[in-house]
């Protein structure tokens, strides 16, 4: 527990210094809270909990494996009530949390948890997705992933903070969304398939190829991940985006067989599995691969790189340097801790904010 001169200490379990699963333990006001129990994103990748005892709660930033796959890990952990938002919940499946342990968060707005007064906000990454602040003292910001470029998810700012655990993902990496689809654009002009990850930039992608005159054809998941946020009324996204989502839905998008000359996005991210594997499997009809995400070792994605047979171009769903320099800004941190990225990739993070830039595994406040 935190001592009479730290208000709070935080332990980073897993996702420190690389990209790995997500697992942050905040010991504060009397209770152990988990941000997080991820698996992956690298294969077999999961937390080490070893000594790390029963904790109160798990909160969870969203559904992605590496942010909630390793729930099964809840046993060892002390069985502790997890909570997450509607949406999120919606998407997590099995029974490693049993529906009595299942606790809603606010989407964003104010709540309570174990006698902490908690804030969370939209986190423009994923449906549900949210960050998520502890009131004690200055508070502590855990944001899980986040971005404040996305079309269709949106981003609430967060209050200030003491202590932020912040997606770094990116680490040094600037370049903005805008340009990125530009670039993808040129590049998909005669057909390609993009293999995104379901619940993510799926519909996005679609968006703002569509603005761009293209008319891509989505995967029957993302064609009801378009459907269900363009229903949505629950704040999932604004009303511009859901408006934006259900004309192109009106319009047919892109349904029908899918052929090399078009422009189809489809799951899974690394075409491991779904209807991305399936156009692999049909590789010599002409079908090219287009990945703008993480490439885990040892997937299809990072076998056709490798041989030169597919094309990387980044898609920004992680902070860019300047975002991240903002969050420090707008939050007043004395302690920033970057998740989910290696030192040598943060260089220039590392300069402009100094002493505030925390690499230790503990950090107090």
């Amino acid at each position: 527990m935190p001592d009479e001169t730290h208000t709070a200490i935080l332990t980073a379990v897993s996702g420190l210094g690389g990209k790995q699963p997500a697992a942050f333990l905040l010991e504060a006001g009397g209770v152990r809270i988990l941000f997080d129990l991820g698996e992956g994103p690298e294969p077999g990748g999961r937390p080490d909990i070893t000594g790390v005892g029963p904790v109160d709660a798990i909160v969870l930033s969203h559904a992605h494996g590496d942010h909630a796959g390793a729930l099964d890990l809840r046993p060892r952990l002390g069985n502790p009530p997890v909570y997450a938002t509607a949406a999120t919940w919606a998407q997590i499946r099995g029974d490693a949390v049993p529906e009595g342990d299942r606790h809603l968060l606010p989407l964003r707005g104010e709540a309570e948890l174990l006698g902490l007064p908690l804030r969370t906000g939209r986190d423009g990454h994923a449906p549900g997705g949210v960050w998520i602040h502890v009131g004690l003292g200055e508070g502590v910001l855990y944001t899980g992933d986040w971005t404040p470029e996305s079309i269709v998810f949106p981003y609430d700012s967060p209050p200030a903070a003491a202590l932020v655990v912040t997606d770094a993902s990116y680490g040094d990496r600037d370049t903005g969304l805008d340009e990125q689809a530009g670039i993808i654009a040129q590049e998909v002009a005669a057909g390609a398939v993009l293999p995104v990850p379901a619940a993510g930039r799926g519909p996005e992608l679609a968006l703002r190829l569509a603005r761009l005159g293209f008319r891509p054809k989505l995967c029957p998941v993302l064609l009801a991940e378009v459907e269900m946020l363009a229903a949505d009324t629950t704040g999932l996204i604004d009303a511009p985006a859901r408006e934006a989502l259900g004309t192109l839905r009106r319009e047919g998008l892109g349904e029908g067989a899918m052929a090399p000359t078009d422009v189809v996005i489809a799951t899974t991210a690394n075409a491991a599995s779904g209807t991305a594997a399936a156009l692999l499997a049909r590789e010599a009809e002409g079908f090219r691969f287009v990945f703008t995400g993480h490439v885990p070792r040892g997937t299809p994605a990072a076998r056709l790189l490798e041989a030169g047979a597919a094309r990387w171009l980044g898609w920004n769903v992680h902070p860019r340097r300047r975002d991240t320099l903002a969050l420090a800004r707008d939050t007043g941190a004395r302690a920033i801790v970057p998740a989910f990225v290696k030192p040598e990739s943060c260089t220039a993070l590392g300069e402009a904010l100094g002493g505030v830039l925390r690499w230790d595994r503990r950090t107090a406040i």
